[in-house]
């Protein structure tokens, strides 16, 4: 293929999806990530679109949404590496809340063999994926259906939440920054996903490195209120996505990287006590580079909705290395 013909695929897919991974142009044109990016390059410099952190954006500085159909399709390896050791987090009987997306409908996938687990969405996906669990029940919020993400959104869905108290609230977004939290294209999905935050007891963030340090429009999550951040193995030349995660590190928050040869087990969380109460600022965090096996931690629990679970956790698979936060 042209670099003619290849920069007018990207920039049609671009166009098409609002943001595309550098990993999935190159398999798209069937090319390297190293010819993508000299592509996506010479489109910026006229003006065609815009870098982010591993892939390529609209221009005008705030993604703009993509549809279901369109984000399904993006950075699927991504997404299923990090639902694997997302999953790894919640243990049996516990009531969680999982928020609206297609990372997180990969891990409610994986969540239909957690015996006594209750789910509370907002999402027609994530309850499709537990529709047949036997011992999984899920709960569904009200509110108006938004087409686009198959979500509900709107003032019915945020008072059905008014009252709830969960343990952990699992959750995505379109974009990842250390300054602002997590953020998202659309008003309305941006305030129900305020909600489930306020009644769940710790927040966990799903995104793929492709989203750290994008920005859109709205605030759904500070920074300062993300408990745990699950992404995936960055790519080794992305500096600016190593430099988020220090960052994001360096405000508290923990993280753990899903995939990557000789991915171990974390089974414990420095800085947390039995009842999940922060104890320090230290916390595990992946460093690039290192690695650090574990033996997976045993799960337990009566099936019961409780208002706030038990905080030993135990991944099922990933990275963590003890990063501290760097000294100001």
């Amino acid at each position: 293929m042209f670099a003619a013909e290849r920069r007018q695929l990207i920039l049609e897919m671009v166009r098409a999806n609002g943001a595309v991974s550098l990993r999935e142009l190159a398999r798209v044109v069937q090319t390297s990530e190293v010819t993508v990016r000299r592509d996506v390059r010479a489109l910026e410099a006229e003006g065609l679109l815009d870098r982010r952190h591993g892939g390529a954006v609209l221009p005008g500085g705030f993604t703009r949404e993509s549809g279901f159909p369109q984000k399904s399709h993006l950075a699927t390896a991504e997404k299923t590496a990090i639902a694997d050791l997302a999953a790894g987090f919640v243990e049996e009987g516990e009531a969680i809340v999982v928020g609206a997306g297609t990372t997180t409908q990969e891990l409610a996938r994986r969540l239909a063999r957690v015996p006594g687990l209750t789910v509370v969405t907002n999402s027609l996906l994530v309850a499709q994926a537990l529709a047949h669990a036997n011992r999984v029940e899920v709960v569904m919020t009200g509110g108006t259906l938004r087409g686009s993400n198959y979500a509900l959104v709107g003032s019915g869905a945020e008072q059905s939440l008014q009252g709830l108290r969960v343990s952990r609230a699992f959750l995505s977004g379109s974009g990842l920054t250390a300054e602002r939290g997590l953020s998202t294209s659309n008003m309305l999905s941006a305030s129900v996903d305020r909600a489930l935050v306020q009644a769940a007891g710790e927040v966990v963030v799903l995104a793929d490195h492709t989203k750290l340090g994008s920005d859109t429009m709205f605030q759904t999550v500070p920074t300062d209120v993300i408990t745990r951040l699950v992404t995936d193995e960055p790519p080794a030349h992305d500096d600016r996505a190593a430099t988020e995660l220090q960052a994001l590190a360096d405000q508290g928050v923990q993280i753990a990287v899903a995939g990557g040869p000789g991915a171990g087990h974390a089974t414990g969380q420095p800085g947390l006590d039995g009842a999940g109460d922060r104890r320090g600022p230290r916390r595990d965090v992946p460093l690039p580079g290192q690695r650090r096996s574990h033996a997976p931690g045993a799960t337990g629990g009566a099936p019961q909705l409780r208002s706030a679970a038990s905080m030993s956790e135990s991944p099922g698979g990933g990275r963590v290395a003890d990063l501290a936060p760097r000294r100001r």
